[in-house]
């Protein structure tokens, strides 16, 4: 399985304020993030699965919205997660 809880764990405390903090913007793009990455691996090597290609859309906007909704609120931390994860844009 390639989301375990301890990589949960990882994700939340190297992008969120602590371990708990899994509610947060930063954490939950990271978590989308790690996703997206794993799908995006997924569809290389099976280019005709449909269901992951919808999933992995519906993920990336997700993530998008996520995105603006913190570059509206504060831009420091838009800014500072685009950098941690290497996001275009």
């Amino acid at each position: 399985m390639y989301l375990t809880p301890e990589i949960k764990q990882n994700i939340f405390k190297d992008y969120g304020k602590s371990v708990h903090d899994t509610g947060s913007s930063e954490s939950q793009i990271a978590l989308f993030t790690h996703r997206i990455k794993h799908l995006t691996e997924h569809m290389k090597q099976n280019k005709k699965d449909l269901v992951t290609k919808r999933s992995l859309i519906i993920l990336v906007g997700k993530r998008r919205r996520l995105l603006d909704y913190l570059k509206t609120q504060e831009i420091e931390r838009y800014r500072t997660i685009i950098k941690q994860l290497g996001i275009r844009k």
